[in-house]
């Protein structure tokens, strides 16, 4: 019969002993188990992985990137698909306002397209409270295309760095980054004017692009 003196050997072979560090945590406390080989265990086995705090992916760094972005997840993967669907729900959305606005806001996108071909477009912000917005991005955010009663509005997310030389600009001239076109019923848009501001906010997003 084996006794405890030939018992206590055994505990100090590299398998054990590790089973006992694996409730080491990094920092050396440990949580209720001693080192049956007496003495105390190491701090940190340079050869066990060292346990991370998990960092949640909507965590303070990335909402701040996100709000820089539009509201557009850069990190994701099915970025083209999210275009395809947002494409769809635009021409849905249009298809919907069966009056200035609609025509207005068909107007503007095709604007947008030919300024700047690359442009990708998505719906955000749906909720129950709101149907969602176009929003339209090349390198970065342009603008939203927002419609209300009497208005479709066009945010440019970084107007207020833009020069916008032919003063497009009607609205929301106080805020520190963006700026914003009105577009009511009646008014004549300068084309050419806006095709140039679309392709100066492009232009700001690739130069602040890393």
């Amino acid at each position: 019969m084996a006794t405890l003196r030939t018992l206590i050997p055994r505990f100090r072979r590299p398998v054990i002993r590790s089973f006992f560090r694996s409730f080491i945590y990094p920092g050396g406390r440990a949580v209720g188990v001693a080192n049956p080989g007496g003495g105390s265990l190491p701090d940190h086995d340079p050869e066990m992985p060292v346990r991370r705090r998990f960092r949640h992916p909507t965590s303070s760094a990335s909402m701040w990137t996100r709000f820089q972005n539009g509201g557009r997840d850069t990190m994701g993967s099915g970025s083209s698909d999210a275009a395809s669907s947002g494409s769809q729900q635009i021409d849905a959305h249009i298809a919907g306002l069966d009056d200035w606005r609609g025509q207005t806001l068909a107007r503007v996108r095709a604007l947008i397209r030919d300024a700047a071909p690359n442009v990708t477009e998505e719906w955000k912000w749906q909720k129950a409270s709101s149907p969602g917005v176009p929003v339209w991005y090349c390198h970065g955010p342009i603008c939203t295309g927002e419609t209300y009663k009497s208005v479709v509005k066009l945010t440019f997310f970084k107007g207020a760095s833009l020069e916008d030389p032919s003063g497009l600009f009607n609205s929301s001239l106080e805020g520190r980054t963006r700026r914003a076109l009105d577009i009511r019923e009646h008014d004549a848009l300068d084309e050419a004017a806006f095709r140039a501001l679309v392709r100066e906010a492009v232009s700001l997003n690739q130069s602040a692009r890393p």
